[in-house]
C-alpha cells in the first residue's frame, strides 16, 4: 500500500511548533496519564517515607518507554491514521516528520527507557514496562484491523502502568498491585466504548474494527460499559479491603462507582451521542477523583 502519510498534505495548522508536534508524537496527555497513574502505585506501594530518587528514576523511565511506544504505534499506523479526520493531523500524516525519524526516535526511546528501568529501578519494572509495549504495538495495534476484542486486549497495556509504580516501590507482584491494574483496566472499557461509538463512522472508514461497528443494535457495546462499570465498582473496593486505603476512600469509591454505573446504564438505554459523550464525561471525571482518594486517605 502506498504509503498515505507521504500523499497527504496539511490544510491547518502547518505552523506548529516543534514542542507541539513532539508532543503529537509522545501522545503527551496520554503519557501523563500513563505517568499519574504510574505515581500512584509507586505512591501506595512505599512503605514508611517515599524515596522521592527512586520515584524520579521510576517515573523518567516510565515516560522514555511510554513515548517511546507512542511513538511506535503512530509509525505502524501512520497510513489508517491518515483516514480520519481526529487523528490525521499528527506529525507522521501530515507530513510534519518523516516515517524513519519516528521509527528510530521509537525504537531508542523504548529500548533505553527499559534498561533505565533495569538498572535503576529494578529488572521486575522493566518486564513490566516490556510487557506493556509490546502487547500495546504487537497484539493490541495489529488486533484492532481484526477484531472488536482490540478494546478489552488494550486494557492490559493501558493498566499495566500503576502496577509498575507499585514494582517500582515493593519490587514484587501482589495482590495490591494487581487490585491497582484492575481499576485501570475495568474503567477503561466503558469509557473507550464511549470514543468507539462516537467516532463509529470514521474508524470504519479508517479499517478499525471497533465493537459499535460490528454490533447492529449497539446491545453487545451497552452490555460491555454497564458489565465494566459493576466489576470496577467491586475492583476499586480492594484497595480499602487490602487496609491501603481508609473509610474516606471508600465513600468516595462507592460514589463515583454508583455514578460511572448510571451514565453507562443511561447509555445502554438511550445509544445516542449525546449519551455517549455523557459517558466519557463521567469516565474521565471519575478517574482523577478516584485518584484524589487513593492518594489521600493511604493508610500504610
Amino acid at each position: 500500500m502506498k504509503s498515505s502519510a507521504e500523499a497527504f498534505v496539511p490544510t491547518s495548522g502547518a505552523e506548529k511548533s516543534l514542542v507541539a508536534v513532539l508532543a503529537d508524537l509522545i501522545k503527551a496527555r496520554l503519557t501523563a496519564l500513563v505517568l499519574l497513574t504510574t505515581f500512584v502505585g509507586f505512591y501506595l506501594g512505599e512503605v514508611g517515607s517515599v524515596n522521592y530518587l527512586l520515584m524520579f528514576h521510576a517515573l523518567f523511565g516510565t515516560a522514555l518507554v511510554a513515548s517511546g511506544a507512542a511513538a511506535l504505534n503512530q509509525w505502524l499506523e501512520r497510513d489508517y491514521d491518515a483516514k480520519m479526520r481526529r487523528t490525521a493531523s499528527r506529525p507522521l500524516p501530515s507530513g510534519r516528520m518523516q516515517p524513519a525519524t519516528v521509527a528510530i526516535f521509537g525504537g531508542a526511546s523504548s529500548v533505553i527507557g527499559l534498561v533505565y528501568l533495569a538498572v535503576l529501578v529494578n529488572p521486575l519494572t522493566s518486564v513490566v514496562g516490556a510487557v506493556t509495549s509490546v502487547s500495546y504495538l504487537f497484539i493490541y495495534t495489529p488486533l484492532k484491523r481484526v477484531s472488536w476484542m482490540n478494546t478489552l486486549v488494550g486494557a492490559v497495556p493501558g493498566a499495566l502502568p500503576p502496577l509498575m509504580g507499585w514494582t517500582a516501590a515493593r519490587g514484587e507482584l501482589s495482590g495490591e498491585g494487581w487490585a491497582l491494574f484492575a481499576i485501570l483496566a475495568f474503567w477503561q472499557i466503558p469509557h473507550f466504548m464511549a470514543i468507539a461509538w462516537l467516532y463509529k463512522e470514521e474508524y470504519a472508514k479508517a479499517g478499525f474494527v471497533m465493537l459499535p461497528n460490528v454490533d447492529a443494535d449497539g446491545s453487545r457495546t451497552a452490555q460491555q460499559s454497564v458489565g465494566n462499570t459493576i466489576a470496577l465498582l467491586f475492583a476499586s473496593l480492594c484497595p480499602f479491603a487490602f487496609g491501603l486505603n481508609g473509610k474516606i476512600y471508600l465513600g468516595v469509591a462507592l460514589i463515583l462507582g454508583a455514578g460511572y454505573f448510571w451514565s453507562a446504564v443511561r447509555f445502554a438505554r438511550q445509544l445516542t451521542a449525546r449519551r455517549a459523550r455523557q459517558l466519557f464525561l463521567a469516565s474521565i471525571i471519575y478517574l482523577p477523583l478516584l485518584i484524589a482518594a487513593l492518594v489521600g486517605n493511604k493508610l500504610k
